[in-house]
Parts: C-alpha cells; sequence; structure tokens
C-alpha cells in the first residue's frame, strides 16, 4: 500500500516514484486531456495513468481542477444524469486554458532541450 507525502503517491520502489517534475506536469496534462474532449474528475486520473502518468493522490488532481477553475482555465458543471449514478462534476477547457496550453507548450519545448542536453552530459559520465 503506498503511503502519501505532501498528496503524491510514495511508490514502493525508487523507479515508480512521481518526481517533483512529473508532478509540475500535472496541470499541462490536465489541460492536454481536456483539450481532447470534458471530463469528470475520476475520468481523468484514469486517464493520467494511461498516459503514462504515475497516478498522484486524487486530492492533488481535484486541487489542481479547482485552481485551474479559479484561474478561468476551464469551468465545470454538474451531470445529473442519474443514469450515471450521483451527480459529478464534468471539466472543460476554456478559451483561456488553450492559451495557457499552447504556453505551456512552448515552455515544454524549452525545456525538453535543457532535459536532452542534461541527458547528454549524463550520458557522457558513464
Amino acid at each position: 500500500m503506498p503511503r502519501h507525502r505532501r498528496g503524491w503517491a510514495i511508490a514502493e520502489s525508487e523507479e515508480e516514484r512521481l518526481t517533483p517534475l512529473m508532478g509540475a506536469l500535472i496541470e499541462p496534462a490536465l489541460l492536454v486531456l481536456l483539450q481532447e474532449q470534458p471530463q469528470h474528475g475520476y475520468t481523468l486520473l484514469a486517464n493520467l495513468q494511461k498516459i503514462g502518468m504515475n497516478p498522484p493522490h486524487p486530492s492533488v488532481v481535484y486541487r489542481a481542477l479547482r485552481e485551474m477553475e479559479f484561474l478561468n482555465w476551464i469551468s465545470s458543471d454538474w451531470d445529473a444524469d442519474e443514469s450515471l449514478g450521483p451527480p459529478r462534476r464534468t471539466y472543460t477547457l476554456t478559451e483561456s486554458g488553450r492559451r495557457m496550453l499552447r504556453n505551456w507548450r512552448d515552455e515544454m519545448v524549452r525545456t525538453g532541450d535543457l532535459i536532452n542536453i542534461l541527458i547528454s552530459r549524463i550520458d557522457q559520465q558513464d
């Protein structure tokens, strides 16, 4: 059973641990998923795992969603379809969120270049 520290699951092995770098990617990952289609929180959690992100504690994802909604990057509405069970909140990307996602994309390209340089330098030492 994973333990939790500051909301991030601490995996049994060091290789499976969610790193601060992965934690920093929660916002753009959620924005990408919402760009594809509006989704419920539980679906977003499952889809984070499908794209290769070790799933953070649900409270981290819901906190990020609340913050992004406060910033007007996303909006939400209650889905009261009784056939789906209790009402669930559906999150949708806003135009402001689309602009932020483009900013994230540019930042990730710059960061990716730096990451590649660092990986290359690490490999030179091996």
